[in-house]
């Protein structure tokens, strides 16, 4: 019986093939499946290779490997935790500038399901966080690594993210309107304005104002929305009709 329990065990116990690779050969299997993107194996190679070899010359790049296969293998909070532990370890490295990008990319790719894709959900129950989370992040490489080589791209997505929670505090502010919360809409008509100026949301926001202040019957914050819009979207037919409507 003892023996047959013991077969038992052995025939149980799961041969570790990496066994006694040395960490050159690690970091040289997990970028030949990374090459054939082979996410998962590449991660667990990688895990090997850092819990094998911590203080060896590959540890280090394994860690942000690391973060990049669970980032293209869709495990995004994964790959934003791997990319915060290298930050925090290793602030001084070559390539943390890449560790601030990949974070960001993590969130922004999350966002694009989020805000970015036209869905039968309404957006007014989708949470922008991801979004601003992403701006963070890539606001951090910018002013950190002005000179990175992933800043340029940063910049744009940047852009992108500003005109996207613009759009979906001005989608949020309409909602309002519509259903006759006039106060709430002013509010998040406001706020688009204030934190996201240049966002080509910005002229239905201050046609979001003027409707919600002149239903609230708050004449002078109106007539400044109305001359602030008059100002900077001089020739609008869009702002012509909806002063229009509005008697003004």
């Amino acid at each position: 019986m003892l023996l047959l329990a013991g077969c038992g065990i052995f025939s149980g116990k799961e041969d570790d093939e990496t066994a006694g690779w040395s960490a050159q050969r690690l970091y040289g299997e997990a970028k030949d499946a990374m090459a054939g993107k082979e996410w998962a194996k590449a991660i667990k190679y990688f895990e090997k290779l850092e819990a094998r070899f911590p203080y060896g010359r590959f540890a280090q790049q394994a860690q942000l490997e690391v973060a990049y296969c669970q980032y293209k293998e869709g495990e995004r909070a994964l790959a934003v935790a791997a990319a915060d532990r290298f930050i925090k370890l290793y602030p001084n490295h070559a390539n943390v500038d890449y560790a601030y990008y990949l974070k960001g990319l993590a969130y922004f790719n999350e966002d694009l399901g989020l805000l970015g894709r036209v869905s039968r959900q309404d957006q007014t129950e989708r949470d922008p966080k991801s979004a601003r989370d992403s701006f963070d992040a890539f606001k951090d490489l910018a002013q950190r690594f002005p000179q990175s080589k992933y800043t340029p791209d940063a910049l744009e997505r940047m852009k992108y993210l500003i005109n996207a929670l613009a759009s979906h505090e001005v989608h949020v502010a309409r909602y309002y309107i519509k259903r006759g919360a006039y106060v709430a809409a002013a509010n998040r008509a406001q706020y688009a304005l204030k934190n996201y100026p240049q966002a080509p949301a910005q002229e239905e926001a201050l046609l979001i104002m003027i409707q919600a202040y002149d239903a609230l019957g708050m004449a002078e914050l109106r007539d400044d929305a109305e001359r602030i819009l008059k100002k900077n979207f001089l020739g609008s037919e869009r702002a012509k009709s909806m002063l229009s409507q509005l008697g003004r």
